[in-house]
């Protein structure tokens, strides 16, 4: 139910007046724009090259001018989407409109719009009408709240508004205990269509997602979160509200963010844009590992590896290909590593003492002494370093020491032939041959000293991180030293014979990285560049205990969110099986966790028909509760021949477009399995179907054929899931979790096909 129509009138009028002030805005930050252009072109000129202060500061206020013109343009559609009436104790009841951006007078000063990420905006997503209150950089601000009114604008028009508290409420009625009170707002943007691309979601953010967004930044954040939870939604918003909350300390290059494979990256890439955020690096793991060591190779991903499992018949080598990625991600692998640290330092310390002429400059023992204690809290190259810097303050006093002694042995050869000759020619000549030998040996003392000194630390310095770890398995004593012997013979061999063929064709497995990178960080430490104040993990489920370690020691103080679901863990060989073990492990404890288990994708009906494969998994998980918001109960369709499938596909992506929705995605086991089924809908189908690879960069979500690996974090008008009978989709704990992943992806619409009979896991 809308507000009333005075009510109504009177917000239609603020709306246009709004629009009318924004305007004119625009027009002043135009002409303030072009002048700072024309000012900036005229002190480049004025420069010719050499630096200006007035032209830094002319820079740095058109970027920032800049930046305003485009977020009052991009205001104009809609300048807001909600207001709140509150009173702060002992002053008049004010009217705050709140918008995806700040905007302000520039005549007057006045905030005619807040920004969502405000203080006050909290009380939009957070308070209750009543006593309510906020937290402000001054303090806690006491008051009231009267009213949380949200505003529906569509293409630059004014349709409708919601007072919360007020409206009529709709009330689930799917009999599930706990389901959730929403409000009309929330159910007419839920029910629009997917677009190919993740879209920001201020108007609708709710409670516990708001909770999460404006968490503390120093400290892990973990959020287990159901499936249609809106986890990477909150997580990329959690980014623009730290951004903006400590924006004097925090920029867009401080920040990383983890995505699982590049079709991910392109399906987010226009989140943060949109919410006025820039220069965030977004990349993969293996993206980012390749960037730290500095080399370009084909990389074997964690989809490609999943891939292969699935497809390959071969048992024996699908146990080492998936036994070698569980051992590589475990902390007991990190281990290994760590041994094969120290006996890299142990055979380091092995050091002669620096040395020129027979006369020495630094013993061995303080160098051992240094390297092995005073500083083996240091990468080791860094330690060397360090040692080569504090040696650098004290190598003239040790080269005038050794001057001394030669001053003193040539004074004794002086004085002898002083003595023992008589005052001639002779002695003259032959005490002037002294002088200038003495003079060139010191001189040649001063050279070699200098040049001694640099060469002892190059050649002591060179570790070529690159190869340390292939070198550790082709030296099969070393290994057995570092492993203790723990790890069976057949395993190491495959090990051993994979990473070698790899090598040698220029590939690395996606597993590795996490073991080259910690090497680098141990031998040379982490590069300033690679230091990050906050780092996003997306889908962290599928990542392996050491990479997680890996990703948290590149995050300053421990700022790191990270989002995951364990019932969506589809790589079981490697991937993370419960929180508690991350937090104890790799956080030691410093870590918060938070569960968001309401569902926002899905209908009730599709919500509660995924749910009934989520049980049947062996974890403790909570099932997703949909939000009120019902449709068609998801249609099990049997078919016989290919031309039936086609046909009975076409069929329903004519029903899609009659709803006016858009995308349809088929969604197959395998990739394999998905090359197939484009091959049926290419000879039988009357729609043009796109074939998702691994290898793809961008996404367009209208008509596709996907693997159910690559779905994740998707969303579609409809799926269709291909051939869900008993040999696809097995009682095992894999299956079940590809086929939940496959069934939680759809907004509207569900189709499960099958052939033969159908999967025990439905029934």
């Amino acid at each position: 139910m809308s507000i009333e129509a005075k009510q109504f009138s009177m917000e239609k009028e603020k709306f246009d007046s709004t629009k009318s002030w924004l305007v004119n805005e625009i027009n002043l930050i135009e002409n303030n724009d072009k002048y700072l252009q024309d000012k900036i072109a005229a002190l480049k000129k004025q420069a010719k090259g050499k630096y200006s202060e007035e032209l830094e500061t002319a820079q740095k206020l058109y970027d920032i001018t800049h930046k305003n013109l485009q977020n009052y343009n991009e205001a104009l559609s809609q300048p807001y989407f909600a207001r709140i009436d509150f009173r702060e104790y002992r002053r008049e009841t004010e009217s705050f409109y709140i918008g995806k951006f700040g905007l302000g007078d520039s005549k007057t000063g006045d905030e005619v719009v807040i920004d969502w990420r405000a203080p006050i905006a909290d009380l939009y997503y957070s308070g209750t009408q009543g006593e309510a209150y906020y937290k402000a950089p001054v303090g806690v601000i006491n008051g009231e709240l009267s009213l949380k009114r949200k505003f529906l604008i569509k293409d630059d028009e004014f349709k409708d508004a919601f007072d919360e508290g007020i409206n009529e409420i709709i009330l689930s009625n799917s009999g599930q205990e706990g389901s959730a009170l929403i409000d009309e707002f929330l159910r007419i943007n839920l029910e629009e269509s997917t677009s190919s691309k993740l879209k920001e979601v201020v108007a609708t953010i709710q409670k516990e997602q708001n909770d999460i967004i404006r968490a503390d930044k120093n400290s892990a954040l973990i959020v287990q979160g159901s499936a249609g939870s809106g986890k990477t939604t909150i997580a990329l918003h959690r980014l623009a509200y730290l951004l903006y909350k400590y924006k004097e300390k925090l920029s867009g290059d401080d920040i990383l963010v983890i995505a699982p494979n590049k079709l991910f990256l392109d399906y987010i890439s226009e989140v943060l844009p949109n919410l006025g955020v820039d220069k965030v690096k977004q990349k993969t793991f293996e993206e980012i590992c390749l960037d730290v060591l500095g080399i370009k190779s084909k990389v074997i991903t964690k989809d490609k590896k999943l891939s292969n499992v699935l497809e390959d018949n071969n048992e024996e080598k699908v146990k080492y290909v998936t036994g070698a990625s569980k051992l590589k991600g475990t902390f007991a692998y990190k281990k290994i590593m760590d041994r094969y640290i120290r006996y890299l330092e142990k055979k380091d310390i092995e050091v002669n003492d620096i040395q020129v002429e027979g006369y020495t400059l630094f013993e061995a023992k303080e160098i051992k002494r240094l390297y092995g204690k005073d500083m083996v809290n240091l990468p080791i190259n860094r330690r060397k370093d360090e040692i080569k810097r504090y040696f650098l303050l004290k190598l003239n006093e040790k080269i005038n020491n050794i001057l001394d002694k030669i001053d003193f042995s040539y004074e004794y050869m002086i004085a002898r032939t002083k003595k023992t000759m008589e005052d001639s020619e002779e002695r003259r000549k032959k005490l002037i041959e002294i002088y200038n030998e003495r003079d060139t040996k010191k001189e040649e003392i001063r050279k070699r000293s200098k040049e001694n000194f640099n060469e002892y630390f190059e050649y002591w310095r060179e570790i070529d991180t690159s190869k340390l770890y292939i070198n550790l398995f082709n030296n099969k004593d070393i290994f057995d030293e570092v492993s203790e012997g723990r790890i069976p013979n057949k395993l190491f061999e495959y090990m051993q014979g994979d990473l070698n063929k790899n090598f040698d064709s220029g590939v690395i497995d996606s597993d590795d990285l996490s073991s080259m990178l910690y090497l680098k960080f141990k031998i040379e430490g982490i590069p300033e560049k690679y230091k990050f104040k906050h780092i996003v993990v997306d889908e962290a489920q599928d990542y392996s205990m050491f990479q997680m370690y890996i990703l948290r020691s590149m995050a300053y103080s421990n700022s790191l969110t990270i989002v995951g679901d364990i019932g969506q863990g589809i790589y079981y060989y490697k991937g993370i099986e419960n929180w508690e073990k991350v937090i104890d492990e790799v956080f030691e404890g410093d870590a918060t966790y938070t569960p968001l288990t309401q569902s926002y994708r899905s209908t009730v009906e599709i919500i509660e028909f995924a749910n009934k494969v989520l049980k049947k998994q062996h974890n403790s998980l909570k099932p997703a509760m949909p939000v009120l918001r019902h449709g068609k109960v998801p249609e099990i369709v049997e078919f016989t021949s290919k031309q039936e499938l086609a046909i009975k596909i076409d069929k329903i992506v004519g029903e899609v477009e009659s709803l006016g929705k858009k995308s349809t995605a088929i969604i197959g086991r395998t990739y394999e399995e998905c090359k197939a089924i484009n091959e049926i809908m290419k000879k039988f189908s009357s729609t043009k179907w796109d074939l998702i690879k691994d290898t793809n960069k961008t996404l367009n979500l209208k008509n596709i054929i996907i693997p159910s690996y690559m779905t994740k974090g998707l969303e579609f008008d409809c799926s269709i899931i291909y051939n869900c009978n008993e040999e696809n989709y097995a009682d095992s704990e894999l299956d079940k979790k590809l086929l939940y992943v496959a069934l939680t992806r759809a907004l509207h619409l569900q189709y499960v096909f099958y052939n033969g009979e159908l999967s025990e896991l439905l029934k």
